[in-house]
């Protein structure tokens, strides 16, 4: 069994976007890690390699994942597993993470996130193909919540559940999305503090946090803005709970001046310290 306890606290980070290259290299003593979309360095022209070696110098890298399609029921695509393999180790991270969710179903590709079915089926396919990717790559894997847009019927386990059990199961720590978990929470009217403790203490790894946008009466999980003061809350409360080892600002449209997501990183960082956290 992993001892996610033993874990290094990486600190406060962001997610690498190409836009801000040198921004962020130049930053490095204000940013504590970085991930990287490990979908974008899979099959790297020489550009992209060089790339992938100057943030190496300055950061430590997390990989994540977007098409490992964990929770696809005819299983994994093993040539995207072997290339994912390479990459995590070649930049030799603490942990790797991935989704829970499905992108390709009947050897379509969905072309997007789609939330698994939260019945025993879809726990157990999600556990063979995890098992799989654990066996293929050796480092611990940390699985990322994601937001979905309505309760579908065959759902016959309430999520936070769903994620004890996946987590407890499949031996793997948790990503905890807090904007997804606030999404969720606010489209369909859950408590997000119950959420919270149904969740194992020692599996909450890592955090993403970020702001989106109200469209036809539903929060959307865009990616696009600033973090809103809930999420903060929401954060503060995980930080208290939890003993995460690290939080990543997630922007990924509408980008800001660079200062503003360094004063957020900071902000990450000022919160997780009264929680008791990295310091």
């Amino acid at each position: 069994m992993t001892d996610f306890n033993q874990l290094p606290a990486l600190g406060s980070g962001l997610g690498f976007r190409l836009p801000f290259t040198e921004q962020v290299l130049a930053a490095h003593a204000e940013v504590d890690f970085l991930e990287i979309t490990a979908d974008h360095f899979l099959e790297a022209d020489v550009r992209r390699d060089r790339l992938l070696e100057r943030l190496r110098e300055k950061f430590t890298l997390i990989p994540h994942g977007l098409n490992l399609s964990l929770g696809s029921a005819e299983g994994l695509n093993t040539g995207y597993l072997a290339q994912l393999r390479t990459l995590v180790e070649r930049v030799d991270p603490p942990w790797w993470s991935e989704h829970i969710s499905f992108t390709q179903a009947g050897g379509v590709e969905i072309g997007h996130l789609s939330p698994v079915p939260f019945n025993r089926q879809g726990l157990d396919a999600l556990c063979e193909n995890v098992r799989i990717a654990r066996e293929t790559i050796a480092r611990p894997l940390i699985l990322e919540n994601i937001t979905y847009t309505m309760q579908l019927p065959w759902n016959m386990i309430d999520e936070g559940e769903f994620l004890a059990e996946l987590l407890e199961r499949s031996d793997c720590g948790l990503l905890l999305d807090v904007t997804n978990l606030y999404t969720n929470s606010e489209n369909h009217e859950y408590d997000a503090s119950h959420f919270l403790d149904q969740l194992p203490a020692d599996r909450v790894v890592q955090l993403h946090y970020v702001g989106g946008e109200h469209l036809d009466g539903q929060l959307i999980d865009n990616h696009s803005q600033d973090t809103p003061e809930p999420v903060w809350e929401l954060m503060r409360e995980v930080f208290r709970r939890f003993p995460v080892k690290g939080a990543i600002l997630e922007r990924d449209g509408n980008f800001p001046e660079f200062n503003s997501l360094l004063a957020e990183v900071s902000r990450c960082r000022e919160v997780a310290a009264e929680m008791g956290r990295w310091t």
